[in-house]
């Protein structure tokens, strides 16, 4: 495993839905960065294999990827497997993430500046409640940015944009005027990059939300993290782009 004094750059990717040839690519580049980041759907609960094999294979995959860098994972609507207490979708797989060395839901990384914070994909009030707990407790870090990695993004941003409607979470809007992190990583939303009124980043509120968008074949669209130049720039085969989070 890579280890710095410091951490520099992270890469983000979201909704992979099982696309072998973009797990195989990520395991490639993997080694060349000091964090990576998966914000939800990592399996697809339309794929041609069954949810069961489609764990087995991403574990291995996620294994790999935790020997070879720092791993944060957060789940997304297609990667639920189990019902909790209160008959809602849960994601349990991610606890052999966790043994393999990766960092999952519910945890906080601390970064030699900065902190991440892993928030479940939720689909009822019990999972909901948790994770508004589970952000009331948490402590800003001393320095650097707060950054949390949840899976829906903030409702009535650009980054939510279909193309036609938006497809974000009003719960999240209202958790980031409560809270106020930094950076919001998320996904979900496969078109907003790519649509007329979209984008892949956006503020809401002091917050800088982002969405590296979904791309088919061998490369995942992506978002590049560097945490000592505060900068964002997004890939993907529609172009690339930059900003800078500095005040």
């Amino acid at each position: 495993m890579r280890r710095n004094n410091r951490l520099m750059k992270a890469l983000i990717v979201a909704d992979l839905h099982y696309s072998l040839r973009q797990y195989d690519w990520l395991m490639r580049v993997a080694g060349g960065y000091d964090l990576v980041i998966v914000a939800g759907d990592l399996l697809d609960v339309a794929g041609h294999a069954d949810l069961d094999t489609q764990i087995v294979v991403v574990t291995k995959y996620l294994a790999r990827l935790s020997a070879t860098t720092r791993l944060v994972v957060c789940s997304g609507n297609h990667d639920a497997d189990e019902r909790g207490a209160a008959d809602e979708s849960v994601v349990g797989w991610l606890r052999d993430v966790r043994s393999d060395g990766g960092h999952v839901d519910g945890e906080h990384v601390d970064l030699p500046f900065g902190r991440i914070t892993i928030c479940p994909w939720w689909d009822g009030p019990v999972v909901r409640d948790a994770l508004e707990d589970f952000l009331a407790q948490a402590a800003r870090p001393a320095v650097g940015p707060w950054i949390w990695i949840h899976h829906v993004p903030p409702n009535r941003s650009m980054v939510s944009w279909t193309g036609r409607t938006h497809a974000g979470d009003d719960f999240l809007n209202e958790l980031i005027e409560r809270f106020q992190p930094d950076l919001v990583i998320s996904g979900h939303v496969h078109d907003g990059p790519f649509r007329r009124g979209g984008s892949w980043v956006d503020r809401v509120g002091t917050a800088w939300v982002v969405n590296p968008g979904r791309q088919l074949g061998e490369l995942p669209a992506f978002i590049e993290l560097d945490l000592t130049a505060m900068t964002l720039s997004w890939l993907s085969l529609a172009g690339s782009a930059e900003v800078s989070m500095q005040p």
